[in-house]
């Protein structure tokens, strides 16, 4: 469940990127959350292209406190377009072209438009990712065990079509 402090900041994110031509979507723990998964989000994640990183980066501008750049995480499996924001006590992370790192290299920079799905949220019409997408994802990382726990949602939310899709692999 988003505390009020998180609906918020969404409802601030929202309000300065709806009237703007960029791709972009709700990640991780909050974009659960808003999908019905019961989750306690510690921030807001957000996925974008280089374009976008930096376009946010200037939206954002009076809460940077650490500007978009390219980096590597430090675990050194993931590099993207990172910037981070703090809003009203939330933080507010931004991965432009995210690549995660496989046994022979980089991926391939994912392009989003195709795996973005709209919630509508309290009056905000907000994109997030497939979860099907988000499970593969959290596998290629090594995080299994949130991949199976959103591989539980899926298939206790969904119809059998849809726990047919969520059951062929998803290429990431």
């Amino acid at each position: 469940m988003l505390s009020e402090k998180h609906e918020s900041v969404l409802r601030i994110l929202y309000n300065l990127f709806i009237n703007e031509d960029m791709t972009w979507a709700l990640t991780g723990s909050t974009a659960f959350c808003i999908q019905g998964m019961l989750l306690v989000p510690d921030d807001i994640d957000i996925q974008t292209d280089h374009a976008g990183a930096y376009r946010i980066n200037e939206l954002l501008k009076p809460y940077v406190k650490q500007p978009v750049s390219f980096s590597t995480s430090t675990s050194k499996h993931i590099r993207s377009h990172f910037g981070r924001f703090e809003i009203d006590g939330v933080l507010v992370e931004v991965m432009g072209d995210i690549q995660k790192k496989l046994y022979n290299g980089w991926e391939k920079v994912t392009d989003l438009k195709p795996i973005i799905h709209f919630i509508n949220y309290k009056g905000m019409k907000l994109p997030v990712l497939s979860l099907s997408y988000e499970s593969a994802a959290y596998r290629k990382m090594g995080r299994v065990e949130r991949a199976e726990e959103i591989d539980r949602f899926i298939y206790k939310t969904s119809t059998s079509a849809d726990r047919q899709e969520a059951s062929n692999d998803f290429t990431v």
